[in-house]
């Protein structure tokens, strides 16, 4: 069997080559963050690989805590990878978490002498990442709805992906029960959990994600296309066209409970722009947006409409307590105050015309407005109303 010291130089080329070829012709075609961080990932193995060649040498002191390291940042980027795929942000801490662990583990734990010095929080950070990392593929398989061909093979390279991650983390976690029990240098851990096999099953690894990069990253990419397509660029919530669709299909399906569509404007939006430039109008919108998501369970739906004009579909509570508690969480505070907000409601029912219900909406906030602003207005039912007043209407 080859010695570790020769399986970690091939290892180190094999990843030269698919860190080249993923930068080359996946990463900078599609821009997408799942083959940024592989990527990454494989940038920090290579260096990890590269260090730990020096173990034996004089540089053993510096370069086995690095190796430690860089292959923990490594470790942490498979798992931002995996996260991405959810759309899930990651954090700066949330990365150097467990490499800054290992970093420090290792320095104190006399590496100048120990090639195994940190080697039980190295091993314990390598299990918990890449376990974390087949979680977050895991995730991503309960979310993934049915689909044609395309949807079919991209699930069955997230369950490659999940299963030989999930593979790596229970090896990383049963070496390093190994490491604290009977130690590194027992002929056990040496043939189980040496560097041999560690090296092999890294290689494996590579393997696995040079089959499945294009797929995951294309997949990325043609989601961020259909969010962008559906979303409002500023504030994330649903465009017009797109929040009609889904409210539409609620009304269909039959909400429970109460259920109304809430129209709301921002008061004297205009005048914001103009006195305090597009900047401040920017940050009012995001923040009443941000109210708007706080307040909104996930039963119900939240969009723009577009310039400061906004639409929610509300359930399960009264509109009027939704919309008290989105302006009183939106009302800012004395040093950055925002505008006032006036609303108008309309009660939908299964069944009704969304169209219908946020014109209906949109005249009670007409008269909100005209009322003096920064209030509610419910409007009649459309079947409420008499006749001749809804035939005026649909004509209209």
């Amino acid at each position: 069997m080859l010695d570790t010291v020769t399986l970690r130089v091939a290892f180190g080329v094999v990843a030269i080559c698919v860190l080249a070829l993923f930068y080359g012709a996946t990463y900078r075609s599609t821009r997408s963050s799942y083959s940024g961080w592989w990527c990454a990932s494989l940038a920090f193995f290579i260096v990890s690989a590269l260090l730990f060649l020096f173990n034996g040498s004089p540089a053993q002191v510096v370069a086995n805590p690095l190796g430690n390291t860089t292959g923990a940042l490594g470790a942490a980027c498979v798992w931002a990878g995996g996260r991405s795929l959810r759309e899930r942000r990651v954090r700066l801490w949330q990365l150097l978490l467990v490499p800054a662990t290992v970093l420090v583990a290792s320095f104190v734990d006399d590496p100048r002498t120990d090639v195994w010095s940190g080697g039980a929080v190295y091993l314990a950070g390598m299990a918990c990442l890449i376990g974390a990392s087949a979680r977050e593929l895991g995730l991503v398989l309960r979310g993934l709805g049915t689909g044609g061909a395309t949807r079919a093979q991209y699930r069955f390279v997230l369950v490659a992906m999940a299963v030989v991650s999930a593979v790596i983390a229970v090896f990383y976690l049963a070496r390093t029960v190994a490491f604290v029990t009977v130690g590194p240098s027992h002929p056990f851990f040496q043939a189980v959990f040496g560097g041999q096999v560690t090296t092999l099953l890294m290689m494996v690894l590579l393997v696995v994600v040079t089959f499945s990069m294009s797929a995951l990253s294309h997949e990325q990419q043609t989601s961020e296309l259909r969010r962008r397509a559906t979303h409002d660029g500023l504030t994330g919530l649903l465009n017009r066209s797109e929040f009609l669709r889904a409210a539409q299909r609620e009304l269909d399906r039959g909400p429970a409970g109460d259920a109304a569509v809430v129209v709301a404007d921002l008061d004297r939006f205009k005048s914001i722009n103009d006195g305090l430039g597009h900047a401040a109008g920017d940050r009012a919108l995001t923040a009443f947006a941000a109210a708007c998501q706080e307040v909104v369970d996930v039963r119900g739906l939240l969009g723009r409409l577009g310039g400061d004009e906004f639409v929610l579909l509300v359930r399960g509570a009264p509109a009027e307590t939704v919309v008290e508690e989105i302006a009183r969480r939106y009302r800012g505070d004395e040093a950055s105050p925002m505008p006032t907000v006036s609303f108008g409601i309309a009660t939908v029912v299964p069944g009704d015309d969304i169209d219908l219900a946020v014109a209906d909406a949109d005249g009670a906030l007409y008269e909100a407005k005209s009322a003096g602003r920064a209030r509610a207005v419910r409007a009649p039912r459309h079947d409420e109303r008499p006749a001749s007043e809804e035939d005026e209407r649909r004509t209209a």
